[in-house]
């Protein structure tokens, strides 16, 4: 089939790469000539395990291709994505300015039937929404359906989540839309859940919030943990054999973050506002999220006997391994507090240090855990990347000023740890 992919972000560049590894045509767009000129000779803005290589597998098929045409992908495709981001705005709720921008370029340019799939994260409505725009501002009338299509995506594991989601959710009235995107679909073995649109762009929020849910419940039992004398990482366990429950997000650290769940959690709070109910649970949710990177300050500040003047050895600036997205990265907060309190800090990261630099500005940026150790009073482990817990700890000890590590992630062997020597500090241990 035919597709177009508007808005070359993350889930639009993974989604156009994706259809085009599952046979299909497709063109991305985005107004961005420069970010299009490099994505045509295979240069990818993100980072992102195996999406180079399937971009470039597309691109030398000529299964995908890149423009800034609006016009000409949407008369060349059956079916149109749209992906562009809604951030929020002021008040919590979603921004729909780019979306709605979109849908107004789309109708200019329909000359026979098509389907407008919305993948971008939008408040229940949005569906009626971009089929008013639509007929508003087609030329001349068309048939066309306007579907929600959420998306899954967890950075890191895009692809596989892409290849092999858990479930393809597909949230239209319209028979002939539900035949067309089962078709597009096909080759993809997963549950296709049909529903109407008000409930798929619910799914996409609920689900989202829920997943926050369980992460900073975990964090709030490790606090508990802490003060009583349990260890989280065996509550953890013992919690997860529950298949009630699952072992998925319960971890504890230094709290959730990235790009969705506290913008989806905020909107959806809104969402429930307008409509007249108090989501005090999911508050209460955001609040624990917010406290977690506090209390990693804190613990600091406690092995340190004060954090003013202190050098910190920070390893990891993204909100999780495999991605170079520091987008509410609970490192990079926990960073600015370490700072503000009077802490000189250096750090390292795999693949995030150009993004750190551009939010977190002048701290020192070094080239692996080993630099980051030398002459630091503490070594705080902030994102879960493979390789730092395979370092040789016996050179880190020796190259720290204080044999100290704070471990916000719960990755290292804390016997072994001290065993060596070091004074350990995890979450909730």
């Amino acid at each position: 089939m035919d597709v177009a992919v508007v808005g070359v972000g993350y889930v639009g560049l993974v989604t156009g790469a994706g259809l085009a590894k599952i046979g299909h045509r497709i063109v991305c767009i985005d107004v961005d000539k420069g970010k299009i000129d490099n994505l045509n000779k295979g240069l990818i803005p993100i980072f992102e395990p195996g999406l180079d290589e399937l971009v470039r597998a597309g691109l030398g098929e000529g299964s995908l291709t890149f423009s800034t045409d609006l016009n000409e992908a949407v008369e060349a495709s059956d079916i149109i994505f749209i992906c562009v981001g809604t951030p929020s705005d002021e008040n919590g709720a979603a921004d729909l300015s780019f979306v709605k921008e979109v849908a107004k370029g789309i109708a200019k340019a329909i000359d026979r039937y098509k389907i407008i799939a919305n993948k971008s994260t939008v408040p229940v409505g949005t569906t009626r929404l971009v089929e008013r725009l639509i007929e508003e501002n087609m030329p001349h009338p068309h048939e066309f359906d306007v579907i929600s299509n959420p998306e899954f995506l967890r950075e890191g594991s895009a692809i596989e989540d892409f290849l092999n989601p858990d479930r393809i959710v597909i949230g239209t009235n319209s028979q002939r839309a539900i035949g067309l995107m089962t078709e597009l679909y096909g080759p993809i073995r997963a549950p296709l859940v049909i529903t109407d649109p008000a409930s798929a762009e619910m799914i996409k929020y609920a689900s989202n919030a829920f997943l926050a849910t369980k992460v900073s419940f975990i964090n709030a039992i490790s606090n508990i943990c802490d003060t009583v004398g349990a260890d989280v990482k065996e509550v953890a366990l013992g919690m997860g054999y529950d298949r009630r429950i699952g072992f998925e997000f319960l971890k504890a650290g230094p709290g959730w973050g990235g790009s969705c769940f506290g913008k989806d959690c905020r909107a959806l709070i809104r969402i429930a506002e307008e409509n007249g109910y108090d989501f005090e649970l999911l508050k209460g949710v955001i609040e624990v999220n917010e406290a977690q990177r506090q209390l990693i300050v804190s613990k600091a500040g406690k092995l340190l006997g004060g954090l003013r003047g202190k050098r910190i050895g920070a390893l990891g600036l993204s909100f999780k391994p495999n991605t170079d997205d520091v987008r509410d990265s609970p490192a990079i907060s926990v960073l600015r507090k370490l700072r503000s309190e009077g802490a000189n800090i250096k750090a390292y990261d795999p693949a995030a240090m150009k993004n750190a630099g551009d939010v977190l500005g002048d701290i020192e940026y070094v080239s692996d855990a080993y630099q980051v150790a030398e002459g630091s009073d503490i070594l705080i482990l902030l994102t879960e990347w493979d390789e730092f817990k395979w370092v040789d700890f016996q050179k880190i000890k020796s190259l720290l000023r204080k044999p100290v590590i704070l471990d916000a992630r719960n990755c290292l062997d804390h016997s072994a740890l001290r065993k060596m020597g070091f004074t350990y500090e995890g979450v909730g241990r």
